[in-house]
């Protein structure tokens, strides 16, 4: 959609009728493909997640050594019994696919989490009081981004130890660069505006304005953040389950299952292909929902 699309008229009976702000930004959300399909991909995703007992045909631990390496159902040697087929250890890999989305969806929200409320906290700060913590704040965020991510959360995951609530403080405490970055500009410009003046003249104090004036008009902002960093939280996850101090075996986590059929994958593809399409699927999703959430609350309304 255009900027002329703010304007939009519906025409009844011959007679022209001004949309409201509501009826536009629900022909925003529908006109806007990208969007619909990332939600659709998460949403299904998250279903799977929340069913996935009811889901999974099998248990997603069970091995059986007899039933090593059986091939999918559309391999001539595959069988109905296993879909997708097995793994080295014989476990039905659907089941773990399945119970794999699990790990993904806590962990890149629970990381994304971690991640908004060490950058909103630091840009609102930063932002609205200004002077030395501004400085102060922008020192930290320098030297936060001169460090190699994988490299530093590798070496703290090895010290700590591997669990997943370790994983998602860590790429939490990694990723909160971007939420800093905008909303500490946001912020800055939000200050100067006329209403913040009037409230600060009414006897607002400083937290009072920054929760019922600066984090309100920050909401929209933040939220389409928090799409992109659920995207990047599942990768760093899946990098540091494939590199071994991840999430650790026999927990189902889709970069585990890429770095376990990685040493068949010449005549086993469907070992890291199937994982690795889960995983394409779960980011792009995310990334399609948060370019579509960016473009739905612009003013301008990008056409999507």
């Amino acid at each position: 959609m255009t900027t002329t699309d703010i304007t939009l008229s519906a025409v009844e009976d011959g007679e022209t009728k001004a949309l409201t702000p509501g009826e536009i930004f629900r022909q925003r959300i529908f006109g806007h493909k990208g969007f619909l399909l990332g939600a659709g991909l998460i949403l299904l995703i998250v279903l799977v997640a929340i069913f996935a007992p009811l889901l999974a045909p099998h248990d997603p631990y069970a091995q059986s050594l007899s039933s090593r390496m059986l091939p999918p159902v559309w391999d001539d040697a595959g069988t109905w019994d296993h879909l997708l087929g097995t793994d080295q250890n014989g476990r039905d890999y659907l089941s773990r696919l399945i119970y794999g989305t699990r790990v993904s969806i806590t962990i890149g929200i629970g990381a994304a989490t971690v991640g908004l409320f060490i950058g909103v906290t630091l840009g609102v700060i930063a932002g609205y009081f200004g002077g030395w913590l501004d400085h102060a704040i922008s020192f930290l965020l320098t030297a936060q981004l001169a460090l190699p991510g994988l490299l530093l959360a590798m070496a703290l995951v090895f010290i700590i130890g591997p669990s997943i609530w370790v994983v998602i403080g860590i790429v939490g405490v990694l990723h909160w660069t971007y939420y800093l970055v905008v909303t500490r500009a946001a912020t800055q410009r939000i200050r100067s505006q006329d209403f913040i003046a009037a409230a600060a003249a009414s006897g607002a104090s400083s937290r009072q304005i920054i929760w019922h004036e600066i984090l309100p008009n920050l909401l929209s902002s933040i939220i389409v953040i928090f799409t992109f960093e659920l995207g990047i939280a599942i990768l760093a996850e899946s990098s540091l389950s494939f590199l071994g101090v991840g999430i650790q075996p026999p927990t189902p986590s889709w970069g585990l299952m890429i770095a376990e059929g990685k040493q068949a994958m010449f005549y086993r593809p469907w070992l890291v292909i199937l994982p690795g399409i889960c995983l394409f699927l779960l980011v792009i999703g995310a990334n399609l929902m948060g370019d579509g959430l960016r473009d739905i609350t612009s003013p301008e309304g990008r056409n999507g």
